[in-house]
């Protein structure tokens, strides 16, 4: 059979690379994809733009698909899963309503509190007078999140109230453009940030391998946000006891919250959690800081390498709501870790076009280690950079230490110009 991944990022290039690894797939098409699925055996780019949600559905029906399997949340969130729903195409994602608990962190918001989901106490303002008052009583540190879509860049933590002020204005002022029509402003939460990417056919939710990744740029976990420098997984933050109070706790009332709203959920939800020290009581303390409508990036690219069951399996029984008979998930016993390679300056302005080289000598150095595109473009033969996230080196080994060091010997051999990369990820996990 054929399917379709819609995206171009390295969290795309990761889900075909783990759907042809199933006998029954024969060709995936990338909309748009990029330089690593173009060169990727059995995988075709094709030249459109995520959101022409017309273009997409003819060529679901011309070339015969037998499912599509949608990658960011933008897509989603424009109504892309309904519109070839509307067609009976099978779709992994779910429909513009659904994509609510990402599109609008208000909205989510207000689903965990219908839901009793645990989450941090917030306030959605939209007028920023208000929202600084707000914050001035409050005091710092705090969290200041523009309401809608915004790349992952749309969260400050601030530790002094001047910075919450200057974030408030940011998303009032219009950096985050129609994400920043209302503000999120939520207490700040110390603990360890751990992301569990769950699967759900509207019916059941079953959670696969936790993961942590590394949101800031800099290392130490400094500096602005990005969309990820790095992950691994399965996180020890989150030993398998607390995972089934994740699924007791966030998922299954999740899920009940979106069916008691007549929402039929398919695909993935993410939960982004804190974990906090144990309390007085001796329990570990749960909470959710955010939700996200589909594969997480950079996680994705940490988490499915580890995955045995065949992924069509689990996309298949999502789209048709028999997930409940699927046997337990198949996972290698490893460790797995991912190193991001970025552009010099990002998340801010950076140079595109850039020659990249050594990928070939950093994938036959060592085994189960993968090099998966996030910003990159197959030009006449030549590996050239297209976004700021450029590459994501993943490995696998029996432990973390192990896995990481092969991750960064693979990255020591790649080169293009100015490359960035940090030198700390799985700092949380390395012996």
């Amino acid at each position: 059979m054929k399917a379709i991944v819609i995206g171009g990022g390295g969290r795309e290039h990761a889900l075909a690379w783990k759907l042809l690894q199933s006998a029954r797939v024969t060709e995936v098409v990338c909309i748009p994809g990029n330089g690593g699925t173009a060169r990727l055996p059995g995988c075709r780019n094709v030249a459109m733009v995520p959101s022409d949600i017309e273009g997409i559905v003819r060529c679901v029906q011309v070339n015969n698909m037998a499912f599509v399997l949608v990658g960011p949340e933008q897509p989603l969130a424009d109504g892309l899963a309904d519109a070839l729903r509307a067609q009976q195409v099978k779709v992994f994602g779910p429909g513009q309503d659904g994509a609510q608990i990402e599109s609008s962190k208000a909205w989510a918001k207000a689903l965990m509190a219908q839901a009793n989901v645990p989450t941090a106490a917030s306030a959605v303002f939209t007028d920023a007078e208000q929202a600084i008052a707000y914050v001035q009583q409050q005091g710092a540190p705090i969290v200041v999140k523009a309401d809608g879509l915004a790349a992952g860049k749309g969260v400050t933590v601030a530790k002094e109230i001047e910075d919450a002020v200057a974030a408030i204005h940011a998303v009032f002022d219009g950096q985050f453009g129609a994400a920043g029509k209302q503000v999120v402003i939520e207490e700040f939460l110390s603990g360890q940030e751990v992301s569990v990417l769950a699967v759900t056919d509207g019916l059941t939710i079953r959670p696969l391998l936790p993961a942590q990744d590394h949101k800031q740029i800099g290392e130490g976990d400094t500096g602005p946000n990005t969309g990820g420098m790095g992950a691994y997984a399965p996180t020890p933050v989150m030993p398998p006891d607390l995972l089934a109070r994740v699924q007791t706790e966030v998922l299954e009332p999740t899920l009940k919250g979106l069916q008691a709203r007549g929402i039929d959920y398919r695909g993935v939800l993410y939960a982004g959690l804190i974990v906090m020290p144990a309390s007085e009581t001796g329990a570990v303390e749960l909470k959710v800081i955010e939700f996200n409508c589909r594969f997480g990036d950079p996680e994705t690219q940490a988490v499915l390498p580890l995955l045995e069951t065949p992924l069509d399996e689990i996309v298949l029984a999502c789209c048709e709501q028999r997930l409940e008979n699927l046997p337990p998930f198949a996972w290698k016993d490893a460790a797995s870790a991912c190193v991001v390679m970025a552009a010099e300056g990002y998340p801010g302005d950076y140079e595109k076009g850039l020659s990249i080289n050594g990928i070939d000598a950093a994938e036959s150095a060592a085994d189960d280690t993968m090099v998966f595109h996030a910003g990159t473009r197959l030009s006449q033969g030549q590996l050239k950079s297209t976004g700021g996230r450029v590459l994501g080196i993943t490995a696998m080994a029996p432990d973390f230490d192990a896995a990481l060091a092969k991750a960064y010997s693979a990255v020591d051999k790649i080169d293009f110009p100015g490359s960035y990369y940090r030198r700390d990820i799985g700092c949380r996990v390395k012996g």
